[in-house]
């Protein structure tokens, strides 16, 4: 797997955990049970810290920073990603949190200090800008991301889903 330590600090995954050959994981990146980084995803954890819950699933070109820790800002901006999480196809998310059972939608960037609630759907090329919060159980969509309405019953149930799928699918990978 393509791993890479940052000065003292090394990648740590869980169990059944899969990482292609061709991501990059590099420094303080910790990655929960069941999850998965695909093709060319770069996670970089060199001067802040990166944690993925678990059955989250990191699409291919997707790109997880953080920002570093200042006299200002002591904790910086980590990138903390929570449970049961899909994060779309050429996502890049910079020094924010991502809550549970979330889908972050193909080509959205996600900046600093955003948090985004539990069961959020974010729409395909969305754009967060920083320090936002996004409220859970709400589809936001847009440059910049608003809150469109609602999510419905069904929406809330498939985010859920798409996490256990990608958790199959991560299975037949690692020929579980």
């Amino acid at each position: 797997m393509p791993l890479s330590s940052y000065l003292d600090t090394a990648p740590v995954l869980a169990e059944r955990v899969f990482v292609h050959d061709t991501a990059q994981v590099i420094g303080d990146v910790t990655i929960g049970a069941d999850s998965s980084v695909w093709c060319n995803t770069v996670l970089r954890g060199d001067v802040n810290r990166i944690v993925i819950g678990a059955g989250t699933n990191v699409q291919d070109l997707a790109m997880g920073h953080v920002s570093h820790k200042t006299a200002k800002k002591p904790e910086g901006s980590p990138l903390i990603i929570g449970d049961h999480v899909t994060v779309g196809h050429s996502v890049i998310l910079h020094g924010c949190r991502i809550g549970n059972e979330c889908l972050i939608g193909m080509g959205s960037i996600v900046m600093d200090d955003v948090v985004i609630e539990d069961r959020v759907m974010l729409g395909a090329g969305s754009l967060v800008s920083p320090g936002k919060t996004l409220r859970s159980g709400h589809l936001y969509v847009g440059r910049p991301a608003i809150a469109v309405r609602a999510l419905t019953d069904e929406e809330i149930a498939y985010l859920k889903y798409s996490a256990e799928h990608y958790i199959r699918v991560k299975d037949n990978y690692l020929g579980a």
